[in-house]
C-alpha cells in the first residue's frame, strides 16, 4: 500500500512499515539495515534534517513520513562510496559530482525493485522534491544526460553492462 501524506504538498511517497520492510529485502545484499524511528523522533544521521533519511554506518534510519526517494538515495551513498568512507560514515556521505550522479542514477534504478513505485515514479517524486537537473527533469536527464554515470556505476561494478545492480557495493 502506497503512503502519501495528505500534508505533503510535494506527494512524494514516504516509507510506510511495509515499505520498510521491502526496502530492507531491497538493500539486505548491500548489508544495508533498516532503522525505523518513531513518529516524532529525530532522525539519526540525517544530513537534511526533518523527514530524511539518517545514514551511520551500514544503517538508514526511516521514519514513516521520510520520503523513499531519500531512502533509495542515502541507502545509494553508502552503496557507491569507497570502503574507506564506508567504514567511518556518520551522517555525511560527503562524495563527489560523479558519485553523487551514480547515487542518482541508481536511485532510479532501485525504485524497480519497490512494489508501486518504479522508476517513473521515483523520477517524479525526485522532480517534486526539488532535484535538479540540467535538462530540467529527473527523467529527462536519466534518458538522455546520464551517460557519465551509467559509467561510473558500470567501472565500479555496482551496475552491470545492461544497467541492472550486481548487488555488490563500491570496492
Amino acid at each position: 500500500m502506497l503512503d502519501v501524506s495528505d500534508s505533503d504538498p510535494t506527494h512524494v511517497l514516504n516509507c510506510s512499515p511495509q515499505q520498510q520492510q521491502q526496502l530492507s529485502l531491497l538493500l539486505k545484499p548491500y548489508g544495508i539495515e533498516i532503522e525505523s524511528v518513531a513518529e516524532h523522533d529525530a532522525i539519526q544521521g540525517s544530513f537534511f534534517g526533518e523527514r530524511e533519511a539518517g545514514l551511520i554506518g551500514n544503517k538508514l534510519y526511516l521514519r514513516h513520513d521520510t520520503p523513499i526517494h531519500s531512502a533509495l538515495h542515502e541507502a545509494g551513498h553508502y552503496i557507491c562510496m569507497d570502503p574507506a568512507r564506508r567504514e567511518k560514515l556518520n551522517t555525511d556521505a560527503e562524495g563527489d559530482y560523479d558519485e553523487e550522479n551514480g547515487v542518482c542514477y541508481l536511485q532510479i534504478l532501485l525504485a524497480d525493485h519497490l512494489a508501486d513505485v518504479g522508476s517513473d515514479r521515483m523520477m517524479s517524486d525526485m522532480d517534486s522534491w526539488g532535484y535538479t537537473f540540467r535538462l530540467g527533469s529527473a527523467k529527462a536527464w536519466f534518458e538522455h544526460d546520464a551517460d557519465d554515470a551509467r559509467q561510473w556505476l558500470t567501472h565500479h561494478q555496482i551496475i552491470d553492462e545492461n544497467q541492472k545492480p550486481t548487488w555488490h557495493y563500491r570496492q
